[in-house]
């Protein structure tokens, strides 16, 4: 019987990468993190063998490395040793294997993150400006003092 691999995704991030090998019911699990790259093997629910192996786009440190294993998936979060470097890909050649894809719902655009926190801090600060500035108590002398009735 021939292996197959499993559907991974992943994202960037400043300090990691994140992977998930996307696995129901995985058995025999077996991860592997390397500065150069990441064996991943398993067993699926229906028995099939699944192996996948990636050379990093960068070193990783794998020490700083872990995986954590759920009903559905196995996440991976690798290291990077250069922080805040961003991969344009995951892998080290530039060739996109089909069983590979981007997580779009947690990949966000981290570069330049400093300048738009900053934007944001700034308009924060503005906004408590206008808030802070005094004025005197509104009148409350229209309010009736049974307002349980």
């Amino acid at each position: 019987m021939e292996r197959q691999h499993a559907r991974t995704l992943w994202y960037d991030r400043p300090k990691y990468v994140h992977m998930e090998f996307c696995v129901e019911d995985s058995t025999d699990v077996h991860v592997l993190i390397e500065d150069e790259r990441i064996v991943f093997s398993c067993r699926n629910g229906d028995g099939v063998e699944l192996y996948n192996e990636i050379e990093f786009y960068a070193k990783v440190n794998s020490k700083d490395s872990q995986d954590k294993r759920s009903g559905r998936s196995i996440t991976c979060f690798v290291r990077k040793w250069k922080e805040k470097v961003a991969w344009p890909r995951l892998t080290k050649e530039d060739i996109k294997p089909v069983w590979l894809s981007v997580d779009f719902d947690n990949w966000r655009d981290w570069e330049g993150d400093e300048e738009v926190e900053l934007a944001q801090v700034e308009h924060y600060a503005e906004l408590l400006n206008k808030v802070s500035t005094k004025r005197p108590p509104p009148a409350m002398d229209d309010l009736d003092d049974d307002s349980d009735s």
